[in-house]
C-alpha cells in the first residue's frame, strides 16, 4: 500500500484508517469539499492558499470549520516532516459533515487531513477529447467550491475520452465555451498569445492556474482570459493544463490533431519551477 499519513481527531493515523459510516451525512448526501497541495524536492508550493481555499470551500457548503488555514497549513508541513525529505506527495485537507438531513448540520464538520506519496510525472505530455458533458451553471450546481459531489461529473467525462482512446476530456460551459479539462484548468497558445477560458462561475479558478497566468505575465507574454470556442483548440499551436496534481503539462495531442510540448508550456512549467523553489524573487515579485 501506498505510504499515507492522517491527521484525525487530534493524532496522526497511518494507511487508510476507517473514518465515515453508513449513517454519516457525507456518505449519503456529499458533505464533503477537499484541497489538494503538493510537496516535491522539499517545497511545498502555495501550500497557505490552498488551505485557505479548503476553509472557504468547507464555509460555502454550509459547514462550520473546526480548524482555519493557518492551523492546517502547520499540520500539513508536521506530516511533510513524517515522509523522506525527498518524497512526492499530495496534500489533502478535508471537511465533511456527520449529521443533518439533506442539508449538512454545520456543528457536526469534522476535519481530516491526508498525505500520501504521489510521483510526481515528467511532462511526457497527454492526448484529450472534447466531451459531450457540460460543466454545470453555478445556480445547478456548488461550482465555487472544491467539492466531491462535482467529480463524478469528470469521471463520466474520463470514462467517454477513455473509451475513444483519450487520456482527458475537454468540458465545455452551460453556453458551449470551453470551461476545462475533467481534472485541470486549461490553457493555449495561438500565434504568440496565451488564452485560457475567462472565469465564468462553471469551474474552479485553479490555485495553480492563477499562479501560471501571473507568473506568464511578469514574464512579459500576453496572456488573454476570455471565451474559447470548442474550434479554437482545432487552430491552437498548443495546448496544456493546470493543475496541482501534475503541475504544467502540454497536451501531445487533441482531437486528431498531433501537438507539440511548446515553447509557451515549456516555459511556464519552467517558471512555476523557479517560483516553487524561490528563485525568481531577485526578477520579479510573485
Amino acid at each position: 500500500m501506498t505510504q499515507a499519513w492522517s491527521y484525525v481527531d487530534g493524532e496522526w493515523l497511518e494507511g487508510n484508517p476507517p473514518v465515515l459510516g453508513p449513517l454519516t451525512h457525507a456518505t449519503w448526501l456529499s458533505s464533503i469539499v477537499f484541497d489538494g497541495a503538493r510537496a516535491f524536492e522539499g517545497v511545498a508550493p502555495d501550500l497557505d492558499l490552498h488551505c485557505q481555499r479548503c476553509v472557504e470551500s468547507a464555509v460555502r457548503m454550509g459547514m462550520r470549520p473546526p480548524v482555519d488555514a493557518t492551523e492546517i497549513e502547520r499540520l500539513a508541513r508536521e506530516g511533510i516532516a513524517r515522509f523522506p525529505a525527498d518524497a512526492e506527495l499530495y496534500i489533502r485537507p478535508l471537511f465533511y459533515c456527520e449529521e443533518g438531513w439533506v442539508s449538512p448540520d454545520p456543528d457536526s464538520t469534522r476535519f481530516i487531513l491526508t498525505l500520501v506519496e504521489t510521483p510526481m510525472k515528467e511532462p511526457g505530455g497527454f492526448t484529450a477529447c472534447l466531451s459531450s458533458y457540460r460543466r454545470p451553471a453555478p445556480d445547478q450546481a456548488p461550482v465555487d467550491c472544491k467539492a466531491s459531489c462535482l467529480y463524478p461529473l469528470a469521471g463520466r467525462a474520463l470514462r467517454e475520452a477513455a473509451a475513444r482512446g483519450f487520456d482527458n476530456a475537454v468540458l465545455t460551459d452551460p453556453w458551449g465555451n470551453v470551461a476545462e479539462f475533467a481534472t485541470a484548468n486549461l490553457f493555449m497558445a495561438k500565434a504568440g498569445v496565451v488564452s485560457t477560458p475567462a472565469v465564468s462561475g462553471t469551474f474552479l479558478n485553479g490555485v495553480t492556474r492563477q499562479r501560471v497566468l501571473k507568473l506568464l505575465r511578469l514574464d512579459g507574454h500576453v496572456v488573454l482570459e476570455r471565451e474559447i470556442a470548442p474550434e479554437d483548440l482545432m487552430e491552437a499551436d498548443e495546448i496544456f493544463s493546470t493543475g496541482n496534481h501534475l503541475k504544467v503539462m502540454p497536451v501531445r495531442r487533441y482531437e486528431d490533431r498531433e501537438l507539440i510540448y511548446g515553447p509557451f508550456a515549456r516555459r511556464a512549467r519552467e517558471l512555476y519551477w523557479d517560483f516553487a523553489h524561490g528563485r525568481l524573487s531577485n526578477r520579479f515579485k510573485v
